[in-house]
């Protein structure tokens, strides 16, 4: 390898050309064909059983996330001005191309069922707008009357009205979502109008996503270029070490345009990953190169560039393969974008190790050594650095307070790591004063909420869906998950249109809000309802052969607790509707939420055990010992159990974001440990003495590993800035990851080392 590289650098300028032509085609595509994706659905695998039944479910019922759009008038919905409003948004939204006119429902094209001298109609509330207010008292009176409606579509201070556009999961864009927000705004005043919904939610961070990364990439690198420049002391080796970085993340994005791989939101953090990655490689080289200036000189370029690729090559290909085996190991995920992520690193990585074994060195041939200070002191006063052996000593000398410290911290994060949840909400991932999670919770104080599980029953006979008996049953479940959690508003299913049907024919009497103990009379309502009504309304709640039924619970939080509480209580039921032989199941975008963050916590525990696994195997291969394998990995175990420790004691959930916490903590802190084993074995064959080998590794590696962790702090710490709370708590714990790691290696792992006397054949 190191002879490969020896050639090659034989024409360091054509190298340069050919990477900067490479990297142009690169951003080319990368500008070209880069495209951001924010549909849930698309996250998600679509042959998981439990998605495959869903999208089933849906195509049954025509289950579709709706857009809401609440009008508030504080003195009142029921006026002319607010009723036209409401008439010809409703109008304005049909139009769209993207919205089935049919998929609009608002309070003039609710249905309204009513009993007759003949029977049953169904009526519009009104077909014109009132002017009078007779007419608007009559409009009011029949919404009041109607509890299908007032409460779902009226709030019931009679404040707030809504209007709920359903849209296929293909449709929306960033275009459309533009179009619906302008939409709205030129029905604003005096009326105050809050636009909803999933797929409101998922065009916001489409939309914030990509601006969240233009502001997070500069700062960073900002950061990163100060950091660098007080820790290289050189312009040269900064500029370098950054082309380093800003190369592999044009190549990483430039390959995911390529291959047509969309932007996911956790892929936004990309370029602040390898950014920060990126610069360890360049920062261990020019370390090494410095401390051999220092002993040489008057070293001529190639001498140095042949002692740095003699020296350094091993240790960053080393860290480079074990830190994309890190990321690779998220393969085991099932969710496409934390797949994606995985991958487009690992390579990121391996570009930029490419680029640093390269680049750098092909720059030092061409453009030559940074401007140094010559010092007049001794070499040997020059490479004794005295902080390092003292730190050496003190560490071996106050052993007990390590070991103890280490397991005290270790059984807290054990402690905190029962507390660890797993989140898949949307919502969460803004500001709880943004205008998106503001607006949610208007929608949700006014009515029954903007988040949906839907519970689906399956019989086995035909018209079992009419028996009184079952339909009894769906609207006692409804009751008693309405009644049980706060975080439920409403529920919806056959058996309300039951109930008001049998209301409605025995002229409005409350104590025939029920449903009908006749399986006949119940199928003669069904049927006066097709005949008269829309019966594509119907069809939302049962199938044609009243065989299926579709029950939709309204949740005022789209997070995983919210809608586990409800699974909870709609299980309970299970054992009761299998007597009538029905079985019940989930659909719908809350529950694909839910099975996500199932999704999430099994793969980050594949992840996690097969990067370990396969990092021990690596470490034991490329020592050629086995113990220098297993100590390796201390460091990043006990930065895995410190790191999901305190999201369990901070109340910090995993999701698509965090999630990433444990193979970032392997990828990037096992670095530290394979520099720091390489140059110990380097110096315990050198010199066959322990303390001199273990104070001349601290002094070079340990020296690189601080400057290293210090850049990679820093970057991560700009996270702090993202408009995303998940994004920030992610920066906060990647960089105390780092801490942790490097901590680790030179407490912890040093300790080992010395103990185990690797690498020496006698004490």
């Amino acid at each position: 390898m190191e002879r490969f590289f020896n050639k090659i650098l034989k024409f360091p300028k054509i190298l340069l050309i050919i990477i900067l032509i490479i990297t142009a085609l690169f951003f080319r595509v990368m500008k070209k064909n880069t495209k951001m994706e924010t549909d849930l659905d698309k996250y998600m695998p679509q042959e998981h059983p439990a998605f495959v039944y869903s999208d089933q479910a849906e195509e049954i019922f025509n289950i579709q996330d709706g857009i809401i759009i609440a009008i508030e008038n504080k003195d009142g919905i029921f006026q002319t001005r607010t009723l036209q409003k409401v008439k010809d948004l409703t109008k304005q939204l049909g139009k769209l191309k993207e919205i089935e006119k049919n998929d609009v429902t608002s309070l003039c094209t609710a249905d309204n069922i009513i009993g007759t001298d003949d029977g049953m109609d169904v009526k519009a509330f009104f077909k014109k707008v009132p002017d009078t207010k007779e007419g608007l008292l009559e409009v009011a009176e029949k919404v009041r009357a109607n509890e299908m409606i007032f409460g779902r579509l009226v709030s019931e201070d009679e404040t707030v009205t809504v209007i709920i556009a359903e849209i296929g999961d293909d449709v929306f864009s960033q275009k459309f979502y533009h179009k619906i927000l302008d939409l709205v705004d030129s029905f604003e005043g005096p009326e105050k109008l809050y636009v909803a919904g999933v797929p409101i939610v998922e065009g916001s961070m489409a939309y914030l996503g990509p601006k969240d990364m233009k502001k997070m990439v500069p700062i960073v690198l900002l950061v990163i270029v100060i950091v660098l420049l007080l820790v290289l002391k050189s312009v040269k080796n900064t500029l370098f070490t950054m082309l380093v970085v800003v190369f592999s993340v044009i190549w990483a994005f430039g390959l995911m345009a390529a291959v047509k791989i969309p932007i996911y939101a956790v892929s936004t953090m990309l370029p602040v990953m390898l950014i920060a990655i990126g610069v360890a490689d360049g920062i261990h080289l020019y370390s090494h190169l410095d401390l051999f200036l220092r002993k040489n000189p008057k070293a001529t370029r190639k001498e140095a560039v042949s002692d740095m690729m003699k020296g350094m090559w091993k240790p960053v290909v080393m860290t480079s393969v074990t830190t994309s085996v890190g990321f690779i190991s998220l393969l085991t995920s099932e969710i496409y974008p934390i797949k994606y992520f995985g991958v487009f690193t690992a390579f990121g990585v391996t570009d930029a190790m490419l680029f640093s074994l390269i680049l750098i060195p092909a720059a030092i041939l061409v453009f030559g050594f940074p401007k140094r200070k010559l010092k007049t002191k001794p070499d040997h006063k020059i490479t004794k650095n005295p902080f390092s052996y003292r730190f050496a000593e003190g560490v071996i000398k106050h052993k007990g307070i390590t070991l103890f410290l280490t397991i005290a911290i270790v059984a807290i994060s054990i402690f905190g790591i029962t507390k660890v949840w797993i989140n898949s909400s949307f919502l969460d991932k803004f500001e709880k004063n943004s205008d998106i999670v503001l607006t949610d919770k208007f929608i949700n104080e006014h009515f029954g909420g903007t988040s949906n599980l839907n519970v689906i029953f399956e019989g086995k006979e035909k018209d079992v869906m009419k028996s009184p008996a079952a339909l009894k049953l769906i609207d006692k479940l409804q009751n008693d998950v309405e009644t049980r959690l706060s975080v439920v508003g409403n529920s919806f299913s056959l058996a309300d249109y039951l109930k008001r049907m049998n209301k409605v024919m025995h002229a409005d009497k409350e104590e025939f809000d029920t449903i009908p103990d006749s399986q006949e009379l119940n199928a003669q309502y069904l049927l006066l309802y097709e005949m008269s009504g829309d019966p594509e309304n119907l069809w939302k709640v049962v199938d044609y052969d009243f065989k299926t039924a579709n029950m939709t619970i309204q949740l005022k939080s789209d997070n995983s607790k919210s809608i586990n509480s409800a699974i909870a209580v709609v299980e309970e039921y299970k054992s009761d509707f299998e007597k009538f032989g029905i079985n019940i199941n989930f659909a719908g975008s809350g529950y694909k939420a839910l099975i996500f963050t199932d999704l999430i916590l099994e793969g980050q525990i594949k992840s996690l055990v097969m990067s370990l696994f396969i990092i021990i195997i690596l470490l034991t291969l490329m020592f050629k010992n086995f113990w220098a394998g297993l100590i390796g990995s201390v460091p990043i175990v006990l930065t895995a159990i410190i790191g999901f420790g305190v999201m369990g004691l901070l109340n910090i959930p995993l999701s698509t974001t965090t999630a990433l916490i444990s193979s970032i903590a392997i990828g990037i802190g096992i670095d530290y440990a394979v520099h720091f084993i390489e140059r110990y074995k380097i110096y315990a064959l050198e010199t066959g003495n322990k303390n001199k080998t273990m104070q001349g590794t601290m002094q070079h590696s340990g020296r690189a590993i601080i400057f290293n962790a210090t850049v990679v702090i820093a970057g991560f710490l700009v996270l702090l800035f993202s408009v995303f709370p998940p994004n920030r708590s992610f920066g906060a714990l990647v960089s105390l990851n780092m801490f942790a790691s490097f901590l680790g290696t030179v407490t912890i792992m040093y300790l080992l080392l010395y103990k185990t006397n690797i690498f020496f054949k006698k004490k």
